[in-house]
């Protein structure tokens, strides 16, 4: 009983002579609308669009150190129904450059701005105009397989939190083939990758990045990884030998002590591994003998890699020259 009651309601409300009239005056209103909209998109308009462009038919000696396929941003001037098919209608306008057409030789091609225009006017329909391209004409490098392989280095801002410090840093790969002009081959030692921003990490990071060059240079490959490995820094002490320098033959330098100790800063890891060894601290005969003095001055001379902040814990030490037999 209910329900019969709830839908006799609704029966009543949309057979209701001011329903009627509503619903009529919505259905003109959409029908309006719809007339408008037709109208509208006949007038003419202009839009920018992105157009892809492709060099096609390189040579097989030929490598293209600029990118094959780039974008030009072309005005298009057409009716609005034309535009909005460009632009959600899925239609493929990209332009092919024949490359042997516009080779300039000398390494360069250049599309003019006139040939740019009709290119672009030809991969869309007959009814469009295309007003301006930016850029106004299009270039492409390339070079006859003359390449090099070089070092790769990290570029920007990576710092770990307070306490730790990279230990060392790992590319894969460490090289890359890079494609150019004879001139700018002979000019570049290392490529660097993009600037890298990263602050306040503690583990071990990992970023793929691009790596970043000229227009008219090719790498291979384009991105790489970086691998930057994090350690505790941690200050610790040694005691190392203390070795005479410059000591004439049948002459033996005795120090008091015979060993200084060497304050440091490293990281956890690397401590674990550190010998005296790998620290050099020296006193200088020819020193000794002008000043002739009670104490003589020694010196840190060599510490490992990855080793900061090295001092020794005394600058002079009593010593004893004696003559050999």
């Amino acid at each position: 009983m209910e329900e019969r009651s709830f839908w006799t309601y609704v029966k009543i409300f949309l057979l209701s002579n001011v329903n009627k009239q509503l619903f009529t005056f919505l259905f003109f209103l959409m029908l309006s609308a719809i007339f408008w909209l037709i109208l509208t998109l006949n007038e003419g308009y202009e839009k920018e669009l992105k157009i892809p462009v492709r060099v096609v038919n390189i040579p097989k000696n030929v490598m293209l150190t600029s990118p094959s396929v780039d974008t030009v941003r072309a005005t298009v001037r057409d009716q609005g129904w034309v535009l909005l098919n460009y632009m959600f209608g899925g239609h493929n306008h990209t332009v092919k450059v024949d490359f042997k057409s516009y080779d300039k030789t000398f390494g360069k091609g250049i599309v003019p701005n006139g040939d740019l225009k009709r290119l672009i006017e030809q991969s869309l329909e007959s009814s469009s105009k295309v007003t301006a391209v930016k850029p106004e004409k299009l270039e492409y490098f390339y070079n006859n397989g003359e390449h090099k392989r070089v070092p790769v280095h990290w570029n920007g801002r990576v710092i770990p939190e307070q306490l730790f410090f990279i230990s060392h840093v790992v590319y894969k790969p460490d090289t890359v083939d890079v494609y150019a002009s004879r001139e700018k081959l002979d000019s570049i030692r290392i490529i660097y990758t993009e600037p890298l921003n990263y602050v306040g990490f503690r583990d071990t990071l990992l970023v793929n990045c691009k790596l970043s060059h000229a227009s008219d240079v090719k790498v291979v490959p384009e991105r790489i990884d970086v691998v930057f490995h994090t350690d505790l820094l941690t200050e610790e002490s040694i005691d190392v030998p203390i070795k005479c320098i410059n000591l004439p033959a049948g002459k033996t330098l005795r120090t008091f002590p015979a060993k200084v100790q060497v304050n440091f800063v490293a990281g956890v890891s690397q401590i674990r591994t550190l010998t005296a060894d790998e620290f050099t601290v020296i006193a200088d005969y020819l020193e000794i003998e002008q000043k002739n003095g009670d104490k003589c001055n020694i010196y840190l001379k060599e510490v490992p890699n990855g080793v900061s902040r090295a001092t020794l814990s005394t600058k002079q030490v009593d010593y004893l020259i004696e003559d050999g037999e």
